[in-house]
């Protein structure tokens, strides 16, 4: 027994290990998903979050230790972000079209991402630090990242946050649009980008190829909205402070 504690002590320093139980835990939700007939709440990102947190906590490893090997997988998100540009150049055409309902969805949807969670939580007696962690928490994680750095707020906080708001925007958000009979995959598409980033715009991928392509420009176009109306609006949305 004493050998295999040494042993474990000797890999869980390593990085490696990390990245590989990081892909494994990922393989194993995304093999849930796909036996589940691709149901919306066995969501993959939120089984693996959920295997990894077990492994975790039963070996008492830090963040930060595990932080050293599956950092790559977060480095991983620039790249995945810019390709997204693949499938918006083949729907450019279709994009065009939209552009001023999307532009009027963009403005709408990034305030009320914005205010609303705010809003909630000052009336729960949230402090100015957490309100200012919530922010930027429908925006793509390293966007809001920086954003709740230049804001003062707890950029670990934000990251939670990012990742239970595309969770929860990638179970319920098919499920709503079936509900209120929107079968425009380009509204449910940049609905799902705008208010889930990333995790929303992989679900949007997995039901139709248009409605990720305007995922994706939902999520960056309200990266770049909330980057530059943040720093102006937070201030006001914590004043009660």
């Amino acid at each position: 027994m004493t050998d295999v504690t040494d042993i474990w002590i000797y890999l869980s320093q390593g990085p490696l290990l990390w990245l590989t139980l990081t892909l494994i835990a990922y393989g194993i939700g995304d093999a849930a998903f796909r036996a589940s007939g691709r149901k919306p709440i066995v969501n993959p990102v939120l089984l693996a979050v959920a295997i990894l947190s077990v492994v975790l906590t039963l070996t008492n490893t830090s963040y930060a230790t595990y932080f050293e090997g599956a950092q790559f997988v977060h480095f991983m998100l620039g790249p995945a972000t810019v390709a997204l540009a693949v499938p918006l150049y083949t729907n450019l055409a279709l994009i065009r079209r939209s552009f001023l309902p999307m532009l009027a969805a963009l403005i709408v949807g990034a305030a009320t991402a914005m205010v609303s969670a705010v809003v909630i939580a000052r009336l729960a007696g949230v402090g100015p630090d957490t309100l200012l962690s919530l922010v930027p928490k429908s925006v793509t994680a390293p966007v809001a990242i920086g954003i709740t750095e230049a804001l003062g707020g707890q950029p670990a906080l934000t990251a939670v946050l990012v990742i239970v708001t595309g969770v929860t925007g990638a179970i319920i958000g098919t499920p709503i649009f079936n509900a209120l009979r929107i079968t425009d995959y380009r509204a449910r598409g940049f609905a799902m980008g705008v208010a889930s980033h990333g995790i929303g715009t992989a679900r949007a991928f997995q039901v139709n190829e248009t409605a990720g392509a305007f995922a994706g420009i939902g999520m960056g176009l309200n990266a770049l909205l909330t980057a530059l109306i943040a720093p102006l609006l937070a201030p006001y949305l914590v004043a009660a402070y």
